[in-house]
Parts: C-alpha cells; structure tokens; sequence
C-alpha cells in the first residue's frame, strides 16, 4: 500500500511541519514571543529545525522589514569571530587593510541569529553581555562607541545552565539569554510527524529534480517512523532527497532507503569487517581479563575500553566531525561530547 501525499496540505509555520502535541507547542510559543522585543534562546539536538524557528520569530515580529542576520559562532575562531560580530577598524590587525562593519551593526533594525551560542569565548561572552544590556560595543581597534537596535535571537545544542555551573559559560550571560526559552524536541519523540515531513521534502525534492513521485509505501513510512533519527529532521531530508533521486517510479519503496535505516546495517568502523571487529573486541577482553582479574570490575573496565575504542574508530572515519560520528552511532551529539571528555578523546575530535 502506498500513501499517496499529492492532496495533503500538512500544517506548517515558515516551513515547520507538524501536528503533534510537542510541535504545536512550539508553534505556540513562537507566535506568541515574536510580537515582543524579549531576547529568545532555542534549544535542541542538531537538525531540529532551530534556525527555521529563528526566521519564524523574526518574520512574524515588527522588525519583519529589517534585516536577518545569521551568525554560526561555532565557525569561525575566536578573532575572527569577534571581527564578524562586532567588525575592525583598519589597522587593528595585521589582514584588517579597510574598515569593516560587524554583523551587530548590520543587523540594527532587525535580529540576528547567534547560532552555537555555547561555543562563544569567555571574552566575547562579556562583550555579547554588555550588548544586551546597554545595546552598544566598540568595533575591534576602535575606541568610539556605536549604539545598535537589534533584536538577539540565540541557539545551542548544549545546555546552557549545565555550562554555567561547571564555569564554562557565564551565568550572568545565560540568564540574559534565557528570557524566552523554545525548545525543539528531537523528531525521534513525535514520529507521529514523519509522514507530514517526508510529504513536504517530497514535493520539494520531486520538483526539484523533475521526478513525479508523489507517495511512499507503508512499509517504508513504518521503517521510518521507527528510527532513532540522531540527525533529527535534517537526516530525515537526506534521506527523501536521496530517495526522490534514486526512484524509478511515483512512490518510494522500502528498498531507497539507507540499510541501517530499515534495521540492516550494523555500525561499520573503518574499513574493519565483521570479523576484525570480533578479534579486536576479543583482544580488548582477554587483555583486560588478564590484568584485572582479581579486582571484581572486569565488566566496567572491559565495556569502557570497547566503548572508547569504538568512538575513536568512527571520530576516525569521520575525520573528527562529531555530528557525523554521533549520526554513525546512533546518539545524540551531547551524549557523544560527554563521552569524548569521559575518554580522553579531544584530540580525536572537532
């Protein structure tokens, strides 16, 4: 049986898809907090749809007729960053050959979207505080003071109050940030949403690649309605994408999406087949049986250098990206950063 989505008009805010309960909270609360002049902080799992939120909040305000301003902060290094948001005066460093305006500036009359907001310095976390409080800075090598009118819409995949208290993340700064606070729940806690998306990314992949296909079969909305979804909703529309690519027909079938998608596929690490995995998982067990034998915690000791060796492999083959290596795992990208530190594996990632 195919389900056909040519007829369907699923509910959506500004290119949101949802009518779960969790969804149409967040619709909700968007709606209501973008008539306000109140600082907004998004929080959730990477490929939740934050900066979908972000715009929505900026295009359903008075500021509607300014500009948008988005900024990744974890892009960018800590100069270079500090350059971006607040601009240079020529001279301030060595490559700084003309004067340049920041992003703060650019965005006077409208918002701007810091993105990855916990990956801000420690001192450019004082100069974003005075920002939201006395609404001026100075550019980089400057000494006269530019006053700017925009609205500061943040997001993090981490959590701020955590932060704060281990030190990491100024709690004066979080509580400025933290006026409105929308959370985005990862898609694995509203399956009952996937349907309505994979009907959006359809529509949008078939016609851009000239493809009629217009429907996916039961069992391939089944199959993915029972998926973790570690990539959330950005995942999802790979796979769509991938599979509008690949049809043949109207619909699509179990068959276009990835192995591990429909359960098949175990975690590859490396080039490593099934049977170097059980011999390094065998030469991790013996080892530690032997030199911990006696002291009654094998078990904890032998599942933790499994665990680590297993991170290590796939940060590895995912040259240190962690949103891939998490995505590859099978956990979420906060869980894979507390193992990382847990493991000693900074080295390892990026």
């Amino acid at each position: 049986m195919v389900t056909d989505f040519s007829a369907t008009d699923a509910p959506a805010l500004n290119g949101m898809i949802g009518a779960s309960s969790a969804m149409r909270e967040v619709f909700d609360m968007t709606c209501r907090v973008a008539n306000s002049t109140a600082t907004v902080l998004l929080q959730g799992e990477t490929g939740t749809g934050k900066e979908l939120v972000a715009r929505a909040v900026h295009e359903l305000s008075p500021r509607r007729t300014g500009p948008f301003i988005r900024v990744n902060c974890g892009a960018l290094s800590e100069t270079l960053l500090e350059s971006e948001l607040f601009g240079h005066v020529k001279g301030a460093f060595t490559s700084a050959v003309e004067n340049r305006t920041g992003r703060f500036e650019a965005a006077h009359g409208g918002s701007i979207f810091l993105d990855e907001i916990n990956s801000l310095s420690y001192t450019l976390q004082v100069k974003l505080l005075r920002v939201l409080q006395e609404h001026e800075f100075e550019r980089v090598g400057d000494t006269r003071t530019i006053n700017v009118d925009c609205r500061v819409i943040a997001a993090t995949n981490r959590d701020l109050a955590e932060l704060a208290d281990e030190g990491k993340f100024r709690e004066d700064l979080y509580y400025r940030l933290n006026v409105v606070p929308i959370y985005l729940p990862p898609l694995r806690s509203h399956p009952e949403d996937i349907p309505a998306l994979v009907e959006h990314f359809l529509r949008k992949y078939a016609e851009e690649n000239g493809r009629t296909v217009t429907g996916a079969s039961q069992e391939a909305i089944g199959f993915l309605k029972a998926y973790s979804w570690p990539g959330n909703v950005r995942e999802l529309e790979n796979y769509v994408e991938r599979a509008v690519v690949l049809a043949t027909g109207d619909s699509i079938g179990a068959d276009l999406l990835p192995p591990h998608v429909r359960g098949e596929a175990p975690i590859r690490v490396g080039r490593a087949g099934k049977d170097d995995l059980e011999s390094l998982c065998s030469d991790l067990v013996g080892r530690e049986l032997r030199e911990s034998a006696s002291d009654g915690n094998a078990y904890a000791r032998v599942m933790g250098l499994v665990e680590r060796e297993l991170i290590l492999q796939v940060l590895r083959m995912c040259q240190g990206t962690q949103t891939k290596t998490a995505s590859r795992l099978g956990i979420n990208r906060n869980t894979l950063h507390k193992k990382i530190e847990e493991h000693g594996l900074q080295k390892d990632a990026r």
